[in-house]
This record gives structure tokens, sequence and C-alpha cells, in this order.
């Protein structure tokens, strides 16, 4: 059973190559996405950490959880189930169709 890990506070300059061989310390690590902003490719600082096994996933907290990398202290725990986004019938407002302005002013 795979578990995956946040890690946050992560320098902004970080690489996914960076995580991975940094966490590979703990054990057998099977995959890293660093979240970055859309557009700009630059990291958000925070990304997400899977391992082979539960045991390797809780050593690495131990391990890393307040590491100090490029000056900032890492948080380090398991990550939580993904939350289901409903898209439906949601999402707030949007123009407002130009009520109350008045007539057409002769304009047709």
């Amino acid at each position: 059973m795979e578990s995956r890990l946040y890690v946050g506070n992560l320098p902004f300059n970080a690489a996914e190559e960076d995580l991975r061989n940094l966490f590979s310390q703990a054990g057998e690590v099977t995959d890293v996405h660093l979240v970055t902003e859309r557009g700009t490719d630059r990291s958000r600082g925070f990304a997400f950490v899977e391992f082979a096994n539960q045991a390797d996933a809780e050593k690495a907290i131990q391990m890393f959880s307040g590491y100090d990398m490029n000056g900032r202290q890492l948080t380090v725990n398991m990550a939580r189930p993904r939350e289901e986004r409903s898209y439906a019938g949601g999402g707030g407002g949007g123009g407002g169709g130009g009520r109350g302005r008045g007539g057409s002013r002769g304009r047709y």
C-alpha cells in the first residue's frame, strides 16, 4: 500500500529531483509531485511525496519534519485524501446583465 506525504514550506527554488533525492534517504519513493503555479511553473511551496509503504513514509516524517532546506523548515505529514469537487450548480454569480441602468435612450 502506497503512502502519500504532504511536504510544505518548501523553498520556491526546490525541484522535484531535489525532493526525490532527499526523501529517498527514508525509503523507496514512488512519486514526487511539486505543485506549481499555472503559467509560470514557479513552485507554490508544497509538494506530495509517495512512498512504496507506510513504514518508509512514517520514517520520512520523523526524519524530515522540521528539516532545514535552504533556510526553510519543512512541514511533513500524511496527506489527507483529496476531496471531491462539485462543479455542478455552484459557482458564484456572473455579470448582472445591465439591470437597473435605465432605458435604451434612443438606441435600438
